[in-house]
């Protein structure tokens, strides 16, 4: 797979230093219509997968389990080959159901060839349990009654199981939750080309919802093999966060570098990926440097940040651990509650709009650290030292970070935080007067995550006061390099130095 050096071809990109401008641009009427559909979440077909082997592996150890319970134990009581016997069952159906190919999405759309392979494999699976038990000569240790009765009712088990999957990936299919929605970049003959391809593969999860192009109507089609042209490129990163746009194809060829980097430059700010189409290119790599979308090769651009089983790694990390810090600092929340309440007249906590992922507005939790009069939901002007505005307990609890314990409940009941992550800003906070995507370019490319409580930035000492353009600019740096190499660990590492980083309060007003 052929992978760019996309911050280096990025920064050397001819465009337009504010390509998310904070003020939204107008779409066409078509881009409004689409981007005001209701478009429902979308399901990994890889997690989706995996979470069909881990229900069919226990059930086929279930299956076992039940019947040795209910035949074989009352009769010879416990024997401990009978539990090897039923994971070795569970371990080796799981292999043969792999071999078989119906471990695809396509599979669980019920055909009925993917029944007749689930009974070839499950009785394969049986054939060699019973070979190995012969050649062993282990066969007189286990029932015929409880191996038949296993064989039978497993099978039944597992073809309703796989009926409900039917039925259940039917409607999800229906709802849209299971297609990639695409864009294609590139409203010409090629683009054109490209999307009649795409199109006429069979069984393919792809929805293509339009096109965008860098021309205006005037030298660009408003339409591409019957699909509409939904605006430029600009638009195109205005209707990615109106509506789900899960890939961009640009159907350009590579020669045309420079038109390629100067979208790139607008367009890698969004959570999606993004490919370069080459079933047309004359530029030939070999088939490794292509990844491919159904018999289409394209080259890998961009990739959408924490995706597939990343992302439920990163919610159970968020929901298991943030539960347990909420629990574990509630006597501490408890207590910040009553000093707010006894020190100044108002409400304990404060509700702020911030920048979410996407670039989504959303509202978060913190302790009032000020004065009810005086308080500033959009951040216009920000808490600097001896700020008159920050009552006493809201001096103590803002050095020592207390003031955002509250964000535990974004993080564990509305889930648009994130315990690790860039932090979110304020929606007008500004340095040296100019708003944060002014003063850094690529800033929005920062809301390619959820964000959260803590981050890479904070605990390498940047956090707190962000006068200068510096400062921000360092901070969407170390956000961008943990967005680039996010792992748990990595979580697990900022979450254990955020207390050593929060006893140094020089920064913090």
């Amino acid at each position: 797979m052929l992978q760019f050096d996309t911050r280096t071809m990025l920064d050397g990109a001819s465009a337009p230093s504010n390509p998310a401008a904070a003020t939204p641009r107008v779409l066409s009427p078509t881009a409004q219509k689409i981007a005001a559909e209701p478009t429902p979440h979308g399901y990994s077909p890889i997690v989706l997968a995996g979470t069909v082997r881990l229900i069919e592996f226990a059930l086929v150890m279930l299956v076992g389990a039940v019947i040795y319970a209910a035949y074989v134990l009352p009769l010879d009581g416990f024997s401990w080959h009978y539990p090897l016997a039923i994971i070795a069952i569970g371990a080796i159906a799981t292999l043969a159901f792999q071999a078989a190919d119906i471990y695809q999405v396509q599979a669980f759309r019920g055909y009925e060839k993917q029944y007749f392979r689930l009974a070839s494999a499950w009785s394969v699976v049986f054939l060699l349990v019973i070979g190995i038990s012969f050649f062993a000569k282990a066969g007189d240790q286990f029932s015929r009654v409880w191996l038949g009765s296993y064989y039978i009712v497993g099978l039944v088990v597992l073809i309703a199981f796989r009926r409900g999957l039917f039925l259940m990936v039917q409607r999800w299919t229906q709802q849209g939750r299971l297609d990639r929605r695409a864009v294609i970049v590139g409203a010409d003959e090629k683009g054109a080309a490209l999307v009649n391809a795409l199109m006429a593969q069979r069984n393919s999860d792809l929805r293509i919802i339009g096109a965008f192009d860098d021309r205006g109507d005037d030298r660009a089609p408003t339409a591409v093999s019957g699909l509409p042209k939904l605006g430029m490129v600009d638009d195109l990163v205005e209707f990615a966060r109106r509506t789900r746009v899960d890939l961009v194809i640009f159907s350009l060829p590579i020669s045309a570098e420079q038109r390629i980097l100067q979208m790139l430059k607008k367009l890698w700010v969004l959570p999606l990926d993004i490919r370069l189409a080459a079933h047309a290119a004359t530029l030939r790599f070999r088939p490794r440097a292509y990844s491919y979308i159904g018999n289409i090769p394209v080259l890998d651009v961009l990739d959408k940040p924490i995706t597939d089983w990343d992302v439920v790694m990163k919610w159970l990390f968020d929901k298991i651990i943030g539960t347990i810090a909420l629990i574990a600092l509630s006597p501490v929340m408890l207590i910040t509650a009553i000093a707010i309440k006894l020190d100044s007249r108002g409400p304990v906590l404060f509700k702020q709009k911030r920048y979410g992922f996407n670039n989504e507005l959303i509202e978060v939790y913190k302790f009032r650290s000020m004065r009810t009069d005086q308080c500033d939901a959009t951040a216009a002007k920000l808490v600097t030292k001896d700020d008159p505005r920050v009552t006493r307990v809201g001096r103590f609890i803002r050095r020592t970070s207390i003031d955002e314990l509250p964000q535990l409940f974004n993080v564990v009941f509305k889930g648009n935080l994130s315990l690790v992550g860039p932090r979110p800003h304020a929606v007008h906070a500004k340095a040296e007067n100019r708003v944060y995507d002014e003063a850094v370019d690529g800033y929005f490319a920062r809301h390619r995550v959820k964000p959260g409580i803590t981050g890479w930035a904070q605990i390498n000492g940047w956090r707190g006061e962000t006068d200068t353009q510096e400062k921000i600019q360092r901070r969407v740096e170390h956000d961008l390099y943990y967005i680039e190499n996010w792992s748990v660990l990595f979580d697990l590492y900022i979450l254990a130095k955020t207390p050593f980083a929060l006893a140094k309060t020089e920064n913090a007003y």
